[in-house]
């Protein structure tokens, strides 16, 4: 299989990202366009950190994935279970997770919390309602529905973080190291983890100065409420997200960092004739729209391109299914082509609030990198 690190940049894309760096709504770029389980297109632009040192980015450089971390990892692992039938799509979370077992979440299925419809909240400062990370699900289960199970999609950083704990539970191991038994090592992955070592931090592209963007929200939404973990750093080489942070690093909805070439090899695990993990009957679910009638149109831990603004734009089929993070990256799927379009960004670094709002740049990448891949034939 090729490797991104040996793929051409595709000039269109590269001058087109190089002049958002210019227009200073993010530092750094990566990209990786692919085709048939192969990258075709690939190139770095701008700098992975510029403070508290400068570093250039490479094709090799490790970024902060964010939320990527619910269908590569999360998902994944959910659709593993699912092949092996240790799990089943309409189970009650709470035949897992006895913290469900109440009034409100008794009903809740895995299919709701891996498609957004289980009526959790979008986010919870969980650092500012647990007192640990051990009480962290016991605040997730004691949240009020913002709205009956199955009635509406939320995206919910919640609804991941309980999968997460769900799938420790069933296999009795923590989520990286079973990330690492089922994903990682069988593809065998070098630059793909939670938690960084130190010595990794110059190879990976640093984040937000400090935590100023939830500190905000909480102080906000949350006056009155205490914490002393703020960090005040340059978050570099160390997980973006503050509730993955709290939880020790890694959890169901954040906490995985990968390079382009890596991300490609867990994106195509989702596409039936290239996954060396999951059937092609279980991929079919990725393209699936689960939500019929809803507010968004959802597969099984992905968004799908028919979805309204999604970030797909009009470069990709109404059945790709893709995400982003919150750290400036994203991921989709073309399955149908065996097409992979990934742009890792550090948005959230050297630069004050607000962030820029980068869906445009997603959309006209994949615009520009669908047409380049069309004339490639």
């Amino acid at each position: 299989m090729s490797s991104a690190l040996h793929a051409n940049p595709q000039p269109e894309i590269t001058q087109f990202l190089k002049g958002r760096i210019a227009a200073r709504e993010f530092p750094s770029a990566v990209y990786c366009v692919s085709e048939n389980g192969g990258a075709v297109f690939a190139d770095a632009i701008g700098d992975a950190s510029r403070e508290p040192e400068s570093h250039p980015a490479t094709t090799e450089t490790i970024y902060d994935l964010a939320s990527l971390t619910k269908p590569l990892v999360t998902g994944m692992l959910c659709a593993l279970m699912i092949e092996r039938e240790a799990l089943r799509l309409d189970d009650p979370v709470s035949t897992y997770l006895p913290e469900f077992d109440r009034q409100d979440k008794r009903s809740i299925t895995i299919r709701q919390l891996a498609t957004h419809t289980s009526g959790l909240p979008a986010w919870r400062p969980l650092y500012l309602l647990a007192n640990s990370p051990d009480q962290a699900l016991a605040a997730i289960s004691a949240q009020p529905l913002e709205y009956g199970p199955g009635e509406r999609v939320i995206y919910s950083d919640l609804g991941f973080i309980a999968l997460g704990y769900l799938l420790q539970r069933i296999a009795s191991l923590p989520l990286p190291d079973l990330a690492v038994k089922e994903i990682f090592s069988p593809l065998d992955l070098k630059q793909t983890f939670f938690n960084p070592t130190a010595a990794m931090r110059t190879g990976t592209a640093a984040c937000e100065t400090g935590n100023a963007y939830e500190r905000e929200m909480c102080e906000r939404d949350f006056p009155g409420k205490a914490y002393g973990g703020w960090r005040n750093e340059t978050i570099w080489g160390a997980v973006h997200d503050g509730n993955a942070h709290f939880l020790g690093g890694a959890a169901g909805h954040a906490g995985l960092f990968s390079t382009a070439d890596e991300t490609l090899r867990l994106a195509n695990q989702f596409v039936g004739d290239l996954s060396e993990l999951l059937s092609p009957t279980t991929c079919e679910m990725f393209r699936r729209n689960l939500t019929e009638g809803l507010n968004e149109a959802r597969s099984f831990s992905w968004q799908l391109a028919s979805t309204k603004d999604s970030t797909a734009g009009p470069g990709l089929p109404p059945d790709s299914f893709g995400h982003t993070g919150f750290t400036g990256t994203s991921c989709w799927v073309d399955a149908q082509r065996q097409r992979v379009f990934i742009l890792l960004t550090n948005r959230t670094h050297a630069r004050s609030l607000p962030f820029a709002n980068i869906n445009h740049v997603r959309r006209e990448f994949h615009r520009l990198a669908a047409a380049a891949l069309e004339r490639n034939k």
